[in-house]
């Protein structure tokens, strides 16, 4: 399987600089997995697809301000520190630009006397461990010196932070957003709940390996990124009782499918757990928790694109974005969604 199986031609016009003012007005195609028929419509239409007894799950991560500029404390030269994963209480796995300024033992300051850094060590990756030192609480200090990362295909300024996180965030931990929940607004969700739709809440912190392109030319050789989750015990109640009773559970994002299948492939029984994953889904994969997913669309030759593939198989999901592209859909973060599933599965007025 090669990766330009899952290219597709994008305008550069139809990728998405800004969010829209109200989050659930952008629009949703409905793609049935089996027979890749497509139906367009907005996303406040998602709940008509949605039934009694259906399991929602969402990804309760918070995106954090893990942009931080500073200068090396010997030369004042000016260096870019990326915030990837947080190992223990100071130190911190991270992304440095220009990297031939941040080597071993480099020093690097944020805010004088109240933020620096030592580069601890220099990965194969290129990537660095950062030991942050710091007065005060972490996250107040970090609030008042980053910035929010934004995606980088997106070249506008966001004026409102919080337009990059979902309304449910609560745990702050990620360097990019969930974006499939973007769509999102309490209303939406208190008409879910009330129509008797669960939503059940994961947490994985994304990495900014996400954006990371596949640069090898055999899908089964590329090297997955690693980012931490956890499936904790409300959510384990959630997801068992539906699966044990046949109800739907329907993936909010590819963030919180990684969650659900990394636990079923670990625990068949899915009990709470928590870890890193590595998982990798592409075509051929066989899904052992979701039936359906909310998504956004994806960059061509993505691992996000080979796993909504081997959701709704590669031929009907690049006939869908073929699609999407022809209606001029707005694209990756800020941009339009899609709702896999089996459209025998949904209420039968949308048949």
């Amino acid at each position: 399987m090669k990766t330009s199986d899952f290219y597709y031609d994008l305008p550069e016009e139809l990728i998405a600089q800004h969010p829209l003012e109200d989050r659930s007005s952008s629009r949703l195609m409905v793609l049935d997995k089996n027979t890749g028929d497509v139906m367009h419509k907005h996303f406040s239409d998602l709940p008509s697809f949605l039934k009694k007894g259906d399991v929602l799950v969402i990804n309760n991560t918070r995106v954090i301000p893990a942009r931080l500029m500073g200068v090396r404390s010997d030369t004042g030269s000016f260096v870019e520190i990326l915030l990837l994963k947080r190992l223990d209480e100071y130190r911190w796995e991270t992304l440095a630009r220009p990297g031939k300024k941040v080597r071993e033992g480099r020093r690097v300051t944020f805010i004088p006397g109240e933020l620096e850094a030592e580069c601890e060590a220099v990965l194969e990756t290129g990537n660095r461990i950062m030991r942050f030192e710091f007065q005060g609480i972490w996250e107040e200090v970090l609030d008042r010196a980053g910035t929010m990362p934004l995606p980088p295909y997106i070249h506008e300024q966001l004026e409102d932070q919080e337009r990059y996180q979902t309304v449910y965030s609560k745990t702050p931990g990620s360097a990019a957003a969930p974006t499939a929940g973007l769509h999102f607004t309490p209303a939406l969700l208190d008409q879910l709940r009330d129509m008797g739709v669960q939503i059940a809440e994961v947490t994985l912190h994304v990495g900014l390996g996400t954006f990371r392109p596949v640069k090898v030319d055999d899908v089964e050789n590329h090297e997955m990124h690693s980012e931490w989750y956890c499936f904790d015990k409300t959510a384990s109640d959630i997801i068992r009782a539906a699966r044990a009773e046949g109800r739907r559970i329907i993936s909010v994002g590819t963030t919180s499918t990684r969650v659900l299948e990394t636990v079923a492939h670990n625990d068949p029984e899915m009990m709470p757990c928590s870890g890193d994953t590595q998982i990798f889904i592409y075509p051929g994969y066989e899904f052992k928790c979701i039936n359906s997913l909310v998504t956004n669309f994806h960059l061509p030759e993505s691992t996000l694109v080979m796993l909504v593939s081997a959701l709704a198989g590669k031929e009907h999901v690049l006939n869908a974005y073929k699609c999407a592209v022809d209606e001029k859909y707005r694209f990756f973060s800020f941009g339009d969604a899609m709702f896999i599933t089996d459209l025998n599965d949904s209420p039968k007025e949308n048949d």
